[in-house]
């Protein structure tokens, strides 16, 4: 593939399947020339035709996020063969549905190595190319999770709870620096996609999402709106501010309230014996949405996390000033 002289290049790590996959049909929608990174090389290519049908450039670039070698020398083809990144987007990750006690060191590890390591070498290899030039966004595709755990996902909420941390660690060295590198993060709701039927389960019922899902295809909206935006971070869907906003204020009532969700993840389907996962290697059927369409939603909203802080802490401050003043008029 020649080298794109014009248009913006984007990286997207976990490109093959789901909101990796939205993600580069979105952004390729929107102009850009697209760098698709994830194991499953006919996977890849299948979605290297896809973002191709809207006129632009694309690379499948066949990698494991967690090999940090085999990143960096994927940013070097991409930079070769698409020209100077622009954003590289961190979405790659497998996870373990298990209550903890089931779950193996080794299966600990590699969720960590995939989930949160795979994000620092995406990080790593963005910055070496776009701290020399100052300029260019790398995109953090967190969760809900990153701020609030839930049971029977102990190793993937522990791997978003790190990302979150190393992310404002970073940024604050870009701020220090006076780079024009922006770091954001983008935390998501549940969401649609095919991770529930190929992720590793110790459980007896087939997994599901915790609530209404979204469609990958609105968190892929709203991730390229907030690249186009101003903000540093972004929470997707009013459920994930819930979340966030519930857990500040009131965790250990978040604590008893998420116990149910050992229940809520599970369908009243039993888990197969033939079930196929990816913790390892690629699974078959790799796609965009998962098996939840009919009760996923459309849309989300894209909500600036600092904004809708600072509402709810005047909105707070604005019933406290209401209720002082009643009781000083009585």
């Amino acid at each position: 593939m020649s080298k794109s002289s014009s248009a913006p290049v984007v990286v997207v790590t976990g490109a093959s399947a789901g909101v990796g996959r939205a993600i580069a049909l979105r952004f390729a929608a929107g102009g850009y020339a697209v760098a698709l990174i994830a194991r499953d090389e006919a996977a890849l290519e299948a979605a290297r035709s896809e973002v191709e049908s809207f006129g632009v450039s694309a690379i499948a670039v066949p990698a494991d996020v967690a090999d940090a070698d085999a990143i960096l020398q994927a940013a070097e083809r991409v930079e070769r063969e698409l020209g100077p990144i622009a954003v590289w987007i961190n979405n790659a990750m497998v996870t373990v549905i298990s209550p903890f006690a089931a779950v193996t060191p080794d299966e600990y590890r590699r969720v960590t190595e995939v989930t949160y390591l795979g994000a620092v070498h995406g990080t790593m290899a963005a910055l070496k190319h776009m701290k020399p030039r100052d300029w260019g966004r790398v995109v953090q595709i967190g969760s809900a999770l990153a701020y609030r755990g839930i049971p029977l996902q102990s190793a993937y909420c522990g791997a978003k709870h790190a990302i979150r941390g190393f992310s404002e660690s970073v940024r604050s060295e870009l701020i220090h620096d006076g780079s024009g590198v922006r770091l954001m993060m983008i935390d998501l709701p549940a969401v649609n996609t095919p991770q529930f039927d190929w992720a590793r389960t110790h459980v007896l019922r087939k997994p599901r999402p915790m609530g209404a899902p979204v469609q990958p295809e609105a968190i892929a909206d709203g991730v390229f709106r907030a690249v186009e935006g101003g903000a540093h971070d972004y929470w997707i869907g009013w459920m994930t501010a819930l979340t966030v906003l519930g857990n500040a204020v009131l965790p250990g009532f978040m604590d008893r309230y998420l116990a149910r969700a050992v229940e809520g993840q599970q369908t009243a389907i039993a888990v197969s014996r033939e079930r196929i996962d990816n913790l390892l290697a690629p699974a078959p059927g790799h796609r965009t949405e998962g098996s939840f369409g009919a009760e996923a939603g459309s849309s989300a909203s894209l909500l600036p996390a600092s904004a809708v802080r600072i509402g709810v802490v005047a909105v707070g401050a604005l019933v406290c000033a209401a209720i002082g003043a009643a009781i000083r008029r009585r």
